[in-house]
C-alpha cells in the first residue's frame, strides 16, 4: 500500500477532518484540557456509534469493523492535526493490540462499542523498559504503576506483574476496591497520566506470556503515535506556511525571504520523510508483523524528532505571538515534546534499532 493512498482510505480522512473539525477542533482540546477526566463521553460515544473509530481494527466476530493498522493510522493523524483530546491512544493504540496478543477477547466488544474505555499499565521506577516489581498472588495484584495514560478514567487496566516469577498480564476493573487512582501534572495537558497504586486488588489473568503481549502493545502503540505525530506536524507546518504569506515586513511578505523559504522547506521535507517512515511502520503492522520491532522503532525515533523540529520552527516562524499562550502553537510544541518521551525516547529507540539490525551488540528496549 506504501504512500498510495486507496479510495477507501481517502474516503475515511476526508470524514474525520469533517467530524473532527465540527466536533474536536483545536478550541475544545484547550477546554478539555483544563479538566480532570480530559474527554467528551458524549464525544466518545459518537466515536463508536457513527463512526466505528473504537471498533476499526477489533475483529469483525468481536463487534468491529476488522479493519488494521493502516486504517486506524488514518484515525491518529487526523486526531494528530486537532491535538485531539481523550483516551484512544489508550484504548485502540495500547489496550486492544495488548488484548489482542493474549487472546482476550471478552474485553474486545466492549471497547468495539464504546462502552470501554482501556489502557495498559506497564511503567515503573520512571523507566519505560523496567521489568515489573508489581506482582500477583492467589488473585490480588499489588504495586505501583505510573504514567498510565488515562489511567485514572479507564473502565479496564491491563496490568503486567509477576505471577510465579514471569511477567504475566493481568485484567483490572477501574473501580476495583483497592485501586487508587492520582492524576499526574503533566507537560501536555492534553494527554492526561496518572499514577495508580494496587493494594490487594482483585485481578483476573490474561496470559502468562506477559512481555510479548507487552511487546506486540508497545510496538504497534509506537506507529500509531508516529501517525499522530505526522498528523500535528502537517498541521504545524500548514499554520507556518499560512502566516509567512501574510505577515509582513520591509513591506512584503516575510515567506518572500530566501532564508523562511528554506526553513519552510526543511520543515516539509521532515513531515514527507516523518509520514515515510510512519507508513512502513503501519504497513509492517498488518503485513509483516515479525519485523514490526524495526520499523516501529525506525518510525518513533524518526517522527518524534520530526515533529518537535517542526513545532519548534512554528514557534519561531510566528515569531513574538507564537510565544503567547493564546496561539495554538504552543500546544502543538508541549505535545510534540511529550509524545518524544512517550513510549520512551528517540534516544532509546535507536539503541534498540540498532541492536536489532545487528549494528550493536543485542537488542534493547527504549
Amino acid at each position: 500500500m506504501g504512500l498510495v493512498e486507496t479510495e477507501e482510505l481517502r474516503e475515511l480522512r476526508a470524514t474525520l477532518r469533517r467530524f473532527f473539525a465540527e466536533h474536536a477542533p483545536v478550541a475544545e482540546a484547550r477546554r478539555l484540557m483544563a479538566t480532570t477526566g480530559g474527554l467528551d463521553r458524549d464525544l466518545w460515544h459518537r466515536m463508536a456509534a457513527e463512526l466505528g473509530l473504537q471498533g476499526l481494527a477489533v475483529p469483525e466476530e468481536h463487534g468491529g469493523s476488522g479493519f488494521g493498522v493502516r486504517e486506524l493510522a488514518v484515525v491518529f493523524e487526523e486526531m494528530g492535526r486537532v491535538l485531539f483530546c481523550g483516551p484512544f491512544l489508550a484504548t485502540a493504540g495500547l489496550a486492544l493490540p495488548a488484548a489482542l496478543a493474549a487472546d482476550a477477547t471478552d474485553v474486545l466488544p466492549g471497547i468495539a462499542d464504546g462502552t470501554t474505555i482501556a489502557t495498559v499499565a506497564w511503567t515503573e521506577d520512571d523507566r519505560w523498559d523496567a521489568p515489573p516489581a508489581a506482582s500477583c498472588e492467589n488473585g490480588v495484584l499489588n504495586g505501583v504503576k505510573t504514567y498510565v495514560l488515562d489511567g485514572h478514567t479507564a473502565d479496564l487496566v491491563l496490568v503486567t506483574a509477576l505471577y510465579d516469577g514471569a511477567t504475566s498480564l493481568f485484567a483490572v476493573d477501574g473501580d476495583a476496591p483497592g485501586l487508587t487512582r492520582t492524576p499526574l501534572p503533566t507537560l501536555d495537558q492534553t494527554r492526561k497520566l496518572a499514577r495508580l497504586d494496587f493494594t490487594d486488588v482483585p485481578a483476573r489473568l490474561l496470559t502468562r506470556n506477559g512481555d510479548a503481549a507487552l511487546a506486540r502493545a508497545r510496538d504497534v502503540a509506537a506507529a500509531l503515535l508516529a501517525a499522530e505525530q505526522v498528523g500535528g506536524a502537517e498541521r504545524a507546518l500548514e499554520m507556518t506556511v499560512d502566516y509567512v504569506k501574510v505577515r509582513k515586513q520591509f513591506g512584503r511578505p516575510i515567506g518572500s525571504f530566501q532564508a523562511v523559504k528554506h526553513r519552510c522547506a526543511d520543515m516539509f521535507v521532515q513531515v514527507e520523510s516523518a509520514r515515510s517512515a510512519m507508513l512502513n511502520a503501519a504497513d509492517t503492522a498488518d503485513g509483516a508483523p515479525d519485523e514490526l520491532p524495526v520499523a516501529a522503532a525506525l518510525a518513533k525515533a524518526f517522527c518524534s524528532d520530526a515533529y518537535f523540529h517542526v513545532a519548534g520552527e512554528t514557534i519561531q516562524l510566528h515569531g513574538g505571538i507564537g510565544f503567547t499562550w493564546e496561539h495554538d502553537a504552543h500546544l502543538f510544541f508541549k505535545r510534540a515534546k511529550a509524545s518524544q518521551e512517550f513510549l520512551g525516547p528517540p534516544a532509546g529507540h535507536r539503541r534498540r534499532l540498532a541492536g536489532l539490525v545487528g549494528i550493536t551488540g543485542a537488542a534493547a528496549t527504549p
